[in-house]
């Protein structure tokens, strides 16, 4: 005799595996794009946890638990199993149950007290995003499992993991589309399956005759029909050329990505994601990997007698982290078209031998408002709004007031040579170190834990090499080493260990990085003896015809800005790998009587370094840092589309509480039994329709008019066959309307839910 397995489930064992299929797809999805700082090994156990909310899901109702117990108890174990795992990345040779707990609960406060007590914009440790994306996984694999095979609604499991699998892959630059026919042709196949056993169990419940005879018929033709639809669709994706909707994103990048920089301190950085467009904010994250984009970002009608290189600043920086840049609180001011930008600020351009040069700069593929301009900018043609650092006022970001389409700028700027009045070494040299109070305090701070070891090693070479102690001369040496073959250029540096290390020793230690990098050792260095010194990001120079500039988004790029006083802030850009346009060391000038007098380092003792978790990756300075690129924030773009989409899903539920169409006595009735349902208040075998809606009106009497007027539509229309006319109708739609929401309510009402059973 053939023996039934116990929990063999009724709906079939193809059903279950469907199931799983789709909860794995979404598990592979997430896995292959490597969210957390871009590493292949951090998140494969989220196979692991798509089948433990799997299993969770289908055995409890398969045991009799009901949604709320099941969930609860897949939780406990999602609390117990999830920690576990997460830490099996940093002991994948195993460790004591304890020490994989106290690993993740010691990251995940850390990560805590970093972001929402200490204020920084971004954190060393990575462990609490590895746990949170598991859960999230579990959560959502146990909801579709018990959608199955508790609700038996196949439908919400396919749409619910669906739009968290086509929302993951429409940010990377991965080729998933293997993984989109796997979950499609899953849902598919699930979908026909649900329907076939439901229709069987109506045949059952009606006694119409032999349900197995319905059971060929669905199958083929479903089965055809799927193929037939696959096939076509990926021939499709093949071949389609159209882009009937582009328009309609036009300007919707500058919206995404401001509000995602308002979220980022909040979610992981890493993953190959797309690059949709070039973001410069308050703040930068530094992320793992550089994808270049061509595209043209501006272009730029400039004096055809002007053949000088000019970087395009856009935004500045005081506050340099362990993994980030930001700035400190800036105060605004709006000047007119015409007005002096710079007047009463403390970056006001006013010292002798500054050239001014207009230039007319037409934003085509660069949306954002803000203004760009070389150097020091003086005038606009439109309102513009100044954003400051300071009472004194240095220039933190400048940007277009309400204007459009291309603007013209004027900037003053300070000429490198030899000659009086020029930009060298010699002039530099004699400015002295006499800084502004307010230029120390903001330019000089340096984070403890960012110079390890072989940062120190490093300044103390610099120091040891400089031709002087001036602080001219100490840029000048770190400039030269930093440009050297013993750095290189890489866009990819996620294989390196970097966790535990801040963004400059990674970079001193493994001696590889992109322009982030690069500039970040040199502030943090410069500031390290004392130099004040700032970052900045913008646009590295492009190419230029007949008075025409023209730049492209892999032109974004970050550098380093030195003050001397007299002069303000100098150019250095200390990015190795031989970029088109860079500028070159400083002219050494006339010789000089004699030095200042060397400054002491800023700190003589080592700082202490961080034992947390982390990881310091960056983006390269042909396209930038994660600051610069939107292909590095496509996980909070990722994030914000996908916050949009759960409030249009909940706008759209609530303008469904219709009918707002044509509806019945009996689709009235089956609406109130479906959600009521849901929560547990169904009716029971041999309760009468009446019956049913009086014990319901006890539990929410502020709807009973509703119940008795759906009940009596359903007994005068279903059993006694009479013909609604179209006041009952009406009355009837107004009826289901309200309860569509009035029925939620019982999800509070447990009392009267146990009471009943």
């Amino acid at each position: 005799m053939k023996r039934r397995i116990p929990l063999a489930p009724e709906e079939g064992w193809l059903t279950f595996g469907l199931v799983l299929l789709i909860c794995l797809s979404l598990a592979w999805s997430i896995d292959d794009v490597r969210w957390v700082l871009g590493k292949d090994a951090y998140l494969d156990y989220l196979v692991l946890a798509a089948i433990g909310g799997v299993l969770v899901g289908f055995i409890g109702p398969k045991v009799g638990w009901g949604r709320w117990l099941t969930y609860l108890i897949g939780c406990i174990f999602a609390a117990l199993l999830v920690p576990l795992l997460t830490a099996l990345v940093d002991f994948p040779d195993g460790a004591p149950l304890g020490v994989l707990y106290q690993a993740t609960a010691w990251a995940s406060v850390q990560a805590y007290i970093d972001i929402a007590i200490r204020g920084s914009p971004t954190t060393l440790q990575y462990l609490h995003w590895v746990m949170s994306i598991g859960l999230v996984v579990w959560a959502t694999s146990m909801f579709a499992s018990y959608a199955v095979f508790g609700h038996h609604r196949s439908l919400n499991a396919v749409v619910v993991v669906g739009i968290l699998l086509v929302g993951n892959m429409a940010f990377t630059a991965e080729d998933q589309l293997p993984l989109l026919v796997v979950f499609s042709l899953a849902s598919l196949f699930l979908l026909i399956r649900s329907h076939v056993f439901d229709e069987q169990t109506e045949w059952l419940r009606r006694r119409i005759g032999d349900p197995t005879s319905i059971r060929a018929v669905y199958l083929r033709g479903g089965t055809a029909f799927i193929a037939s639809t696959v096939a076509l669709a990926f021939v499709l994706t093949q071949v389609a050329a159209s882009a009937p909707l582009e328009g309609a994103w036009g300007g919707v990048n500058d919206s995404l990505i401001s509000l995602s920089r308002t979220v980022s301190k909040y979610f992981p950085t890493g993953g190959t994601t797309r690059s949709v467009g070039l973001a410069f904010g308050s703040s930068t994250l530094v992320t793992g990997i550089w994808n270049n984009n061509s595209d043209e970002a501006l272009i730029i009608q400039r004096d055809p007698l002007d053949d000088a290189d000019y970087y395009w600043r856009a935004v500045t920086y005081d506050k340099i982290g362990l993994k980030d840049w930001d700035r400190s609180d800036t105060q605004t001011i709006v000047r007119q078209a015409g007005d002096s930008l710079m007047d009463t600020l403390a970056d006001d351009a006013t010292q002798a031998g500054l050239h001014t040069f207009t230039f007319t700069i037409n934003p085509v593929g660069f949306h954002q408002s803000t203004m760009l301009a070389p150097a020091t900018a003086v005038e606009a043609d439109e309102p513009s709004r100044i954003s400051y650092l300071g009472a004194s006022g240095f220039f933190a970001t400048m940007d277009r007031e309400g204007g459009s389409g291309p603007y013209e700028v004027a900037s003053r700027v300070l000429v490198r040579g030899n000659g009086p009045g020029e930009l060298n070494k010699a002039a530099l040299r004699a400015a002295g170190t006499d800084y502004p109070p307010e230029v120390l305090e903001y330019f000089t701070d340096v984070v403890p834990g960012s110079l390890g070891p072989d940062a120190l090693a490093l300044r103390d070479r610099i120091v040891a090499e400089a031709e002087s102690q001036a602080p001219v001369d100490l840029a000048d040496r770190l400039f030269t080493v930093l440009r050297s073959s013993e750095y290189t250029y890489d866009t990819d540096i996620r294989d390196r260990p970097c966790q535990d290390l801040s963004m400059v020793e990674c970079f001193a230690r493994f001696k590889e990085g992109y322009c982030q990098y690069y500039a970040a050792t040199m502030a943090v260095i410069l500031r390290d003896l004392g130099v004040p010194t700032r970052l900045a990001e913008g646009f590295l120079p492009g190419t230029r015809e007949a008075g025409i500039e023209r730049i492209l988004n892999s032109n974004a790029h970050a550098w380093v800005e030195v003050y001397f006083p007299g002069y303000g802030w100098v150019l250095f850009d200390p990015t190795g790998g031989a970029l088109p346009g860079q500028v070159g060391p400083l002219p050494s000038g006339p010789p000089t009587g004699s030095a200042p007098p060397p400054r002491p380092s800023a700190s003589a003792a080592l700082p202490s370094f961080p034992t947390g978790d982390g990881r310091t990756d960056d983006l390269g300075p042909t396209g930038g840092g994660s600051g610069i690129t939107a292909g590095s924030i496509g996980p909070l773009i990722a994030v914000t589309v996908l916050l949009l989409i759960v409030v249009g899903g909940l706008a759209f539920a609530v303008w469904q509480r219709g009918p707002r169409g044509a509806t019945s006595a009996d689709a009235a009735y089956g609406t109130v039994t479906r959600i009521a349902s849901r929560f547990g208040f169904g009716p029971r075998p041999a309760q009468t329709v009446y019956e049913y809606a009086g014990s319901l009106g006890e539990v929410l009497p502020a709807v009973r008019p509703e119940l008795e007027t759906v009940a009596r539509a359903k007994v005068e229309s279903v059993y006694a066959r009479e013909v609604l006319g179209s006041d009952r109708l009406d009355a009837l739609r107004a009826a289901q309307r309200r309860l569509r929401l009035s029925l939620l309510r019982l999800a509070f009402r447990r009392r009267e839910r146990r009471r009943r059973r």
